[in-house]
């Protein structure tokens, strides 16, 4: 048996029965990395080397975490809540509007869009925008899980679909790797292939807002960390300091490239500007980098994890056994591809990271099955890109996570990955599946 296979099972399966993510990814690798021939000391010494490669993307959550609730204490959140409030009505007409739900839904969604394309600042506006938000989601019964749904997809599905932000990038990653294998495909072609897997996501979306979570959900009056909930009211002046550090944060997160030194800058603002008090401050920024940190100690188990799985050598090598099995048969080929993408990054838990692991051996398959171009990058496409919906270790359902469960009730498990893997793994790989046949 395939050792990545039985890594990303086995710590599915402890996910599912509640044991805690970092530990799953922990076991999960040590049990690969014995099958996959490394031996004990060697998972090991894998491990180790790799969780070095998500200490960067730890010390972002755990600034923006800081820089979070360092907001939230100059009383923007609660000028937020109020300006709300008055478009959606007091709280006894709220729960009775549907109108006030569609529109709070909608704004998530956008922002979330536009966090991929026209300001790719990626998951660092949830721990900002989310939380504050909870009281008046809570009024209004909405589902958590739907909100979980509504995030995810607008952190995958722009990136897959438009060639600006992040989306450019991935593009570009898809265009190097095919044509680096064999085959030479333009940019332009991307988007009008992955046309098909985002259309996917979108009916998955549709299916969560209009049927799954529709229905209220109650949950218990938010309590919101101590440093966050620090304020009750708000002045002109503290908001006008926090927009103008939250601009500060995302500009110098642009240049920089960097979500690290942007929540910096934008600290840096609200100390120059006094409105973090320095008797305060360090109690502020820990209660906020606290906040995050879960999300922080599992992107480091899950770069360890991915870096097991790379020394196994049995990625390459699943996907070979996938080509060994199709046999010739294209249908069961397409199926087989998409599968195995799954597999890899649900592991992996990147996208991004997955394409060059599959696409040498991809398009040369696909080139000898007889697909054309087209369906070829439509079958790279979206097998990389199925499994950052619903991977545990994934920042597209970890970003969700760490803005809905700020009050302790909403699970990363059955509240995020569970949802988002059902509503838009499944139709993505049909989707993509019926792309690749009739291209």
């Amino acid at each position: 048996m395939n050792a990545v296979v039985i890594a990303v099972i086995v710590m599915l399966l402890l996910s599912l029965f509640r044991v805690n993510v970092v530990f799953s990814l922990i076991t999960g690798a040590l049990i690969g990395g014995v099958i996959g021939g490394l031996g004990v000391e060697g998972t090991i010494g894998a491990f180790s080397e790799g969780v070095g490669g998500g200490a960067n993307v730890a010390l972002s959550y755990a600034m923006l975490g800081g820089f979070a609730v360092a907001i939230s204490s100059t009383g923007l959140p609660n000028a937020l809540v109020e300006v709300v409030l008055k478009y959606v009505g007091n709280k006894e007409e709220a729960r009775t509007k549907k109108l006030p739900k569609a529109l709070i839904v909608f704004f998530i969604l956008l922002m979330a869009c536009f966090s991929q394309n026209l300001i790719p600042i990626h998951i660092a506006f949830i721990p900002l925008l989310i939380p504050p938000l909870l009281q008046i989601l809570n009024e209004l019964e909405v589902d958590r899980r739907l909100i979980a749904c509504v995030l995810t997809f607008g952190l995958v599905t722009p990136y897959m679909l438009l060639p600006v932000g992040f989306g450019q990038i991935f593009h570009e990653i898809i265009v190097t790797n095919i044509t680096e294998s064999g085959l030479t495909v333009a940019m332009d072609d991307i988007t009008k292939a992955m046309i098909y897997p985002a259309a996917g996501m979108l009916c998955g979306l549709l299916i969560a807002v209009f049927f799954s979570y529709r229905k209220p959900r109650k949950y218990e009056k938010s309590v919101m960390p101590a440093a966050a909930a620090a304020t009750e009211g708000y002045s002109k002046s503290g908001v006008a300091i926090s927009v103008a550090a939250i601009i500060a944060a995302l500009a110098a997160q642009i240049w920089t490239e960097s979500m690290v030194f942007g929540a910096l800058a934008g600290i840096v603002v609200l100390y120059a500007s006094r409105a973090l008090r320095w008797n305060e401050a360090d109690n502020l920024l820990t209660d906020g980098m606290r906040m995050m940190a879960f999300i922080g100690f599992v992107m480091i188990a899950a770069s360890g994890f991915a870096n097991v799985m790379s020394a196994t050598g049995d990625v390459e090598r699943l996907v070979e056994q996938a080509a060994a099995l199709i046999d010739g048969n294209q249908t069961l080929g397409a199926l087989l591809m998409l599968i195995v993408g799954l597999l890899v990054t649900m592991g992996i838990g990147s996208s991004f990271s997955t394409i060059p692991i599959i696409a040498t051996i991809f398009v040369p398959l696909a080139l000898e099955l007889g697909f054309s171009p087209m369906a070829t990058i439509v079958l790279v496409g979206t097998a990389a890109a199925l499994g950052d919906a619903g991977s545990p270790a994934s920042d597209s359902t970890l970003g969700p996570t760490s803005g809905l469960n700020v009050d302790g009730q909403h699970n990363h498990i059955w509240d995020t990955c569970v949802p988002t893997f059902l509503h838009y793994n499944i139709p993505v790989i049909l989707f993509g599946w019926i792309a690749a046949l009739i291209l």
